[in-house]
């Protein structure tokens, strides 16, 4: 593991592109310390929640929704814009003709994508302002109190420049460094928050500070081996193709595998889930039925563990069965001469991916339910603060996991394109690039 690590230094361009990351990073970072202007930095932070609107949009924001700074949007319009036209591109057949165009109609669509992110943005800009600024004028500084329309004006369009930077920050990354730049930028978002907890926690609990430490360090350790092992987890499908003979030659015939992963739609339902649960609650507060907001948001409470549960798995089901179309891939098996032992090409194979998807489906829901729920009731009255108990939920598990794994999974493919030809040609520890040449010229 060592010698991968520093042979990835030792490599460029694998080199410069994590130098960049590092770097990018490190800038996205730095936003958060350019304060709106006329804002005053303090902010409660008694929001941040698991059950909270605020909670929620800091996990995909990447960000402290609760600090007045430039990047409080962060990321989480060009997800929503990006999550926007991946359903479209199964819905709208005009997107999805445009999409099967190849390079240009991806072009395309991310061209899009950047231009939905400002309406995106400027309808979060007015949410945050007048959900939290207006009903919070302590945050705003006196100057700014007397007139709405110009802190309305300051808020909304210094939010947007926020998401448009953030945006280009996410793509300079992509193109420039190591992995998914909104991806790595919602991580790192999420991991910010460790050490500010750690210490509020080792601040509210002088006495039990290690035993909880122990104790968070062990539910982390497990809930990281679960993720692993279900995120890695698919049912391969053989797939068989069909063996042609011209004249004494013959062609195709090999066995390969149509992997359908356990958790096909990773954290999506949950994040569903989460925007559309909180709703209910959010309008309680507005007609002043507090109490049924208690109902909904206990995070241990009967009515909320159901509802929740019932959210996950049908926006489970929903996502897969939008992005997964069994009667589509039967049609390109069918089209390109495969077929799945035992099962006749075109409807049944169809069939058989239909039930084969439903039951992977179904344990995928289960597990997304559990990782949701299981924490709240771990932490429950262990005096762990509420965004610690947060970063243990698992929306941000599932981001945090799946982005290091999907990292990992990039860095090991730079080595190995680094030494494909070693790995081909070499055939022992004498081998050298001399001696190949001199078994060419032979």
């Amino acid at each position: 593991m060592q010698n991968s690590i520093l042979q990835l230094f030792r490599v460029p361009e694998t080199r410069r592109r994590i130098w960049a990351t590092l770097a990018l990073l490190l800038a996205y970072r730095v936003g958060f310390h350019i304060p709106i202007p006329g804002m005053n930095p303090e902010f409660l932070r008694r929001d941040q929640d698991q059950g909270s609107l605020f909670g929620l949009m800091s996990a995909l924001s990447g960000s402290d929704i609760g600090n007045t700074n430039l990047f409080a949007l962060g990321i989480m319009p060009y997800i929503s814009a990006s999550i926007i036209f991946s359903m479209l591109s199964k819905v709208s057949p005009r997107i999805e003709a445009i999409q099967k165009e190849g390079a240009s109609g991806q072009k395309k669509i991310n061209q899009w994508t950047r231009l939905a992110v400002v309406p995106i943005a400027l309808i979060q800009g007015l949410f945050i302002y007048t959900g939290v600024f207006l009903q919070k004028p302590d945050m705003v500084a006196p100057g700014m109190r007397e007139s709405t329309f110009t802190l309305g004006l300051v808020v909304v369009l210094s939010l947007l420049a926020g998401a448009l930077l953030v945006m280009w920050i996410g793509e300079l990354i992509t193109e420039f460094g190591v992995g998914n730049g909104a991806s790595l930028i919602i991580m790192a978002g999420i991991v910010a928050t460790v050490p500010t907890a750690l210490m509020r926690l080792r601040t509210a609990d002088q006495g039990e500070f290690w035993q909880t430490l122990l104790t968070l360090a062990l539910i982390w350790a497990v809930t990281i081996l679960v993720v692993v092992f279900i995120h890695k987890g698919a049912r391969r499908v053989p797939i068989q193709y069909a063996r042609l003979s011209r004249g004494n030659v013959a062609y195709g015939g090999q066995r390969h595998y149509l992997p359908l992963k356990v958790n096909m739609a990773g954290v999506m339902p949950i994040v569903f889930a989460s925007v559309v649960f909180i709703i209910p609650a959010l309008v309680f507060d507005w007609i002043g039925l507090s109490n049924l907001r208690e109902v909904f948001s206990s995070p241990t409470g009967f009515v909320h563990v159901v509802s929740y549960v019932a959210l996950v798995f049908f926006f489970c089901f929903f996502w897969n069965r939008l992005m997964f179309q069994p009667t589509e891939i039967a049609d390109n098996l069918r089209e390109h001469g495969s077929f799945i032992p035992g099962i006749r090409p075109g409807a049944k194979t169809a069939e058989y991916l239909d039930n084969v998807l439903t039951r992977i489906t179904l344990a995928g829901a289960a597990f997304l339910a559990i990782i949701a729920i299981l924490p709240a009731f771990v932490t429950q009255g262990s005096g762990i603060p509420l965004d610690m108990q947060y970063f243990l939920g698992g929306t941000s598990i599932l981001i945090t996991v799946g982005v290091a794994l999907d990292l990992v999974d990039r860095l090991n493919a730079a080595l190995v394109m680094r030494n494909y030809e070693g790995f081909m040609k070499g055939s022992g520890p004498g081998w050298t690039r001399s001696a190949e040449a001199r078994d060419d010229k032979k």
